[in-house]
């Protein structure tokens, strides 16, 4: 028996395409590999996009992976197996560790050869660089927020109901309590009113 061959095709609404199509070109790449194609798992009507829990075809083949059912896996397009790097290169570590190649028909990439090994070794570095710029983006963007965004403002209804109470004589305790607001809060609202004391004796109210 030569080498155990299992296809994944896959369609989404919008590709236009057949899995058909995809499996019968797949075909025709066994016959002149010598493959012999044992299995045949297929997604229709989703986006590659969509992780391996979303997509049954794909669970179902990585599972046979797992079980060391197939040699070599074969999809007719990267694009096919997943749209993001960093998930395509997790895939291809998975069938590396199991000893599984990979062969993309429309990129003419077949690990089981020297050459498609280098570009999978090629396409790990780059997946590593894009997680890195990712991390160090997200980080960036925090900051940036944080910065920007301070401490958010109080409603202008509960300020309005602060002023009213000081300026009925309240204290700034009972006002704080009252509001649901902080003392130290409070204390700053009062400093704003006309004719107020800038002091903090009505904390003891």
């Amino acid at each position: 028996m030569g080498t155990r061959a299992a296809f994944y095709v896959r369609v989404s609404t919008a590709d236009g395409q057949t899995t058909e199509n995809q499996t019968r070109q797949l075909h025709e790449v066994a016959e002149r590999s010598g493959w012999t194609v044992v299995a045949t798992f297929s997604d229709e009507g989703v986006s590659g996009t969509k992780g391996r829990d979303r997509r049954p075809g794909l669970d179902a083949l990585m599972k046979g992976v797992a079980r060391r059912e197939f040699d070599l896996v074969a999809a007719w397009s990267v694009d096919r197996l997943g749209r993001s790097l960093p998930d395509l290169v997790t895939l291809l570590g998975d069938l590396q560790a199991r000893g599984v190649d990979l062969f993309l028909h429309q990129q003419a990439l077949d690990t089981s050869t020297p050459s498609g090994r280098m570009l999978f070794q090629m396409l790990g570095v780059f997946a590593e660089f894009e997680r890195a710029m990712i991390v160090a983006r997200v980080r960036a963007g925090l900051q940036r927020t944080t910065k920007r965004l301070g401490r958010p403002p109080m409603e202008a209804e509960r300020v309005e109901a602060i002023r009213s109470m000081l300026l009925s004589g309240r204290g700034v305790r009972e006002t704080a309590r009252a509001t649901g607001s902080g003392s130290a809060t409070v204390l700053r609202i009062k400093k704003t009113l006309p004719n107020t004391e800038h002091d903090t004796l009505a904390l003891s109210a």
